[in-house]
């Protein structure tokens, strides 16, 4: 009888135990629900500031000083009112626009490799996996910096750094390039490799350029 009740009482106390998890598995899962829908309605209700004319005017003028100011403008105008005359949050940005292509590509050389015999391109994917973690160095390194002030010796020695790794990144793609151009022959996959990686290059050049003004006129 006492074994009985024992029983009894141990199976109410985990029937308890059970529906308690799952009042607390439906509350969250509730409140996760609630706080995604007042994120949209907030976001459809409150669209994102509209550039102002000198913001855009920053965002042209500095990227007049890369090699492909087109691209440049075309791929930054869009973020001008978050960046406004701030040459920090626009060199973040560009080199985070850079390392988004540089990833998606090397994505598609990592794919490609699997049915592709070349060496080249298995280098390849190496070259761009590397500038893909120079410009991630890089994008860490600018982000600790936000208290440093430009003409700080630990500022000049931090945007050293940066400079170097986007350099080399840009050097990484060239490899991947060169290597593919002299050793693969020619067709759609050396087209396609060429293409994608000069596409990653033009914007990779454009992070550096508008980094060294950044390292070299500061904020």
């Amino acid at each position: 009888m006492l074994t009985r009740n024992k029983e009894e009482i141990n199976r109410v106390k985990n029937l308890k135990l059970k529906m308690g998890r799952q009042l607390y598995t439906t509350t969250v899962l509730y409140l996760v629900t609630l706080l995604f829908i007042c994120r949209t309605i907030s976001a459809v209700r409150f669209p994102p500031e509209q550039p102002t004319t000198d913001d855009l005017d920053f965002i042209r003028t500095s990227c007049n000083t890369t090699l492909y100011p087109d691209v440049c403008y075309t791929s930054l105008a869009g973020y001008a009112s978050a960046v406004q005359d701030n040459p920090a949050r626009l060199a973040k940005l560009a080199i985070g626009v850079s390392l988004s292509r540089a990833k998606y590509t090397a994505a598609y050389l990592s794919k490609l490799s699997r049915r592709a015999a070349s060496a080249a391109v298995h280098d390849c994917v190496s070259n761009v996996g590397d500038a893909v973690d120079q410009m991630r160095g890089s994008l860490r390194q600018l982000r600790e910096m936000n208290h440093r002030r430009p003409g700080d010796p630990a500022f000049r020695f931090q945007m050293s750094n940066v400079q170097t790794w986007m350099s080399a990144a840009l050097t990484d793609e060239e490899t991947c390039t060169d290597g593919v151009t002299e050793e693969m022959e020619d067709g759609e996959t050396k087209t396609a490799i060429c293409d994608r990686v000069a596409d990653v290059k033009r914007f990779t050049s454009n992070a550096l350029a508008l980094v060294n003004t950044y390292a070299n006129n500061g904020a």
